[in-house]
């Protein structure tokens, strides 16, 4: 793929994070760090003037639209648009009105559109009933689950299909689900949600990091048409969603089991704590993400999700 196109569908892409006009500063800057961690996997684009760009309106729809080279990429980057607007779950009227008008740009008719939707639909009804069976009490039980989890998310990561990388926060709220349930606590989607984005893992910026590593790794589900059936690393050579789950899981442990008693500061800090070392036995499981990736189809990871 041209770095054209990549710059392109990363616009878009960005367009869609902001398409609800609800980013408060937190998650700008949270969107920055994304696109400046995404520059050193792409030196031909400067993420970081793109991410600029895109914000001050200096580089908009019309102008990433154009630079398109095909009609297989305006198809994948209406995919990665909904991916983006989808990604916590729900769509605003806000985005809706951008989906609606990126579609036209594309020049997509009603009946491409809809094949495309039809395609995520799937996991978004998933990540809205989304249910966990108790995990255990012990916390041997639990760790083990946080590690099955961690290493189920980090395989989708390697997977090019866009429904995999959709998979991994509906997973990630069943297992938050799931370790709360351990404790006696049984709260909705929209507490787990909030728990999540205190911690700093934003839903939206998540799901884009996922799928920006993805695109400029040359990973990608859907290029002109052809689905690949290939596993390849990311980005940055790491499934990076073991380290992202693995440490939200372990966060989670301790919130439930000391009372929910941290506030939104210690939980971004401990959190970041967590990371660090996450991301180290990440390279030791690698062997193991990969040969995971390896089984995993569409089926599968549907009925881990809804069980």
């Amino acid at each position: 793929m041209r770095a054209e196109d990549q710059k392109a569908i990363l616009a878009i892409a960005l367009l869609a994070a902001f398409a609800d006009g609800a980013k408060d500063d937190r998650e700008r800057e949270e969107v920055r760090r994304i696109a400046e961690s995404l520059a050193t996997a792409s030196p031909a684009i400067d993420l970081r003037t793109l991410y600029q760009d895109v914000l001050l309106k200096r580089f908009g729809l019309d102008e990433a639209v154009v630079a398109l080279s095909d009609d297989g990429l305006r198809n994948y980057a209406y995919e990665m648009a909904l991916c983006v607007c989808e990604a916590d779950g729900q769509t605003t009227a806000a985005e809706r009105h951008f989906l609606d008008q990126l579609k036209v740009s594309l020049g997509l008719g009603n009946d491409q559109a809809r094949a495309i939707e039809r395609e995520v639909d799937p996991i978004v009804a998933a990540t809205s009933t989304v249910t966990a069976s108790n995990s255990g009490g012990n916390n041997a039980e639990i760790d083990q689950s946080i590690l099955n989890y961690a290493l189920l998310n980090g395989a989708l990561e390697l997977l090019p299909q866009s429904w995999a990388s959709m998979a991994i926060i509906p997973l990630q709220i069943k297992m938050v689900y799931g370790i709360g349930q351990t404790h006696g606590v049984a709260l909705d989607q929209g507490h787990i949600k909030e728990f999540i984005a205190a911690a700093g893992v934003g839903l939206t910026s998540q799901y884009l990091e996922q799928f920006g590593r993805k695109l400029l790794g040359g990973l990608l589900g859907k290029v002109a048409g052809k689905t690949a059936g290939k596993i390849g690393r990311a980005a940055t050579g790491m499934a990076f969603s073991f380290a992202t789950t693995y440490a939200l899981g372990h966060l989670a442990k301790r919130y439930y089991a000391g009372g929910r008693q941290m506030n939104g500061e210690l939980l971004r800090e401990t959190y970041q704590s967590l990371l660090g070392p996450a991301k180290e036995l990440q390279t030791r499981y690698l062997p193991q993400i990969e040969q995971k990736a390896a089984t995993l189809d569409a089926s599968q990871v549907m009925a881990m999700i809804r069980s």
